[in-house]
């Protein structure tokens, strides 16, 4: 896995996922993400949250690129730990908040408006198609802000009110949401 753009563009790193629950998003797709996004969200003003982070990836793209908060939730313990080693090693301990909770119970409880939402759940999870749903009732997503899912074609959010576009790399979809 590398870091595609930004102060630590290039960098690589090789979580000890073998045996983990996640599902990484590929460099390519994420490569085509960050393109889009550079477009939509200035990373400098951003506060982000990360949800299902697994490896971290995401946390360590917006950091990079100059984003000052983003906020890590996973559940998963191995995770977790990787994400704390690699906050270490790229000196953000400052810049990324950590969260080992499940998604839900965090969305649940959260009080905070974030203006930058990613959501890269595992595919098999029956309630994808709930999480836009969830996120805006919450109102954790700020006025201007933007929810990415990460979906597989299995899940079609194409009639979802929210919905302002959705791209998609074969067996990934990114839908995009605003409040």
């Amino acid at each position: 896995m590398r870091i595609i753009g930004g102060e630590f563009r290039g960098f690589r790193f090789v979580p000890p996922a073998k045996n983990w629950p996640t599902r990484p998003t590929t460099d390519i797709s994420k490569e085509a993400l960050y393109n889009i996004l550079e477009n939509k969200v200035n990373f400098e003003d951003v506060k982000f949250l990360d949800l299902f982070g697994g490896t971290g990836n995401h946390c360590y793209e917006c950091i990079s690129r100059g984003c000052e908060s983003a906020t890590y939730v996973d559940s998963y313990p191995g995770c977790v730990a990787f994400v704390k080693q690699m906050a270490v090693k790229l000196q953000i301990q400052d810049k990324i908040h950590i969260y080992r909770m499940d998604v839900f119970r965090f969305i649940k409880k959260c009080e905070d408006k974030f203006d930058y939402i990613f959501a890269g759940p595992p595919y098999p999870l029956k309630t994808i198609a709930d999480i836009p749903d969830l996120i805006l009732g919450k109102g954790i997503l700020s006025q201007n802000g933007l929810l990415v899912l990460e979906h597989n074609p299995n899940v079609d959010l194409s009639s979802h009110k929210n919905l302002v576009d959705q791209r998609n790399y074969g067996q990934t979809i990114f839908s995009f949401f605003k409040a």
